[in-house]
């Protein structure tokens, strides 16, 4: 791990502890954000699906603040992959910045400047990826 990486696992691990899962709160704020993206989770009944890509989501920003060895890839094969049927490339940035908007929201005076510069810092590079 790195200082990066360090930082962000601190603001989930708060995050978790203060809130504990963030994705309905996630989903909530992205659909009333985005409400056509609402439409894509369709057959999503129990929030599984939600869940898995907001956990893949996390996996891939602590990849990208460390060491980078799946996550740049990963993200631009789902962006093709997400293309194929037609979630316009410049999704996986929003997806991320309602991410972080939520886990900011929801940390409230704990979320920290560190915190804030870290996941910013992921958000950006997503977007350059997508």
């Amino acid at each position: 791990m790195n200082e990066l990486s360090d930082v962000m696992e601190q603001s989930l691990e708060a995050l978790v502890e203060r809130a504990g899962d963030p994705a309905p709160i996630v989903y909530a704020r992205l659909f009333a954000r985005y409400p056509e993206m609402e439409a894509l989770f369709i057959r999503d009944l129990d929030g599984a699906v939600r869940g898995e890509m907001l956990t893949k989501a996390i996996e891939c920003a602590l990849d990208l603040a460390g060491p980078n060895t799946y996550a740049a890839n990963f993200i631009r094969c789902e962006v093709v992959n997400h293309e194929g049927v037609g979630v316009p490339s410049d999704v996986f940035p929003r997806f991320y910045e309602v991410a972080v908007d939520t886990f900011a929201e929801l940390l409230g005076v704990d979320w920290t400047p560190a915190y804030e510069a870290a996941w910013r810092g992921i958000v950006a590079r997503v977007a350059a990826l997508a």
